[in-house]
């Protein structure tokens, strides 16, 4: 989740490793936990409750 443009936005990222050329492919970008969700649901084999905030 990232703050863009005074608005909290949710980001879907492919991160590469570093032995690979490091960098990110941004997969889309949401405004709602609902969008989020959906965007998740097309495109990751993971879902809301397989996520947790990395410390």
């Amino acid at each position: 989740m990232e703050l863009i443009r005074g608005r909290y936005r949710y980001r879907l990222a492919h991160r590469y490793r570093p032995e690979f050329g490091g960098g990110a492919n941004v997969v889309g970008e949401v405004s709602s936990v609902a969008e989020l969700e959906e965007l998740l649901r097309r495109h990751a084999p993971v879902g809301l409750a397989d996520l947790h905030e990395a410390a």
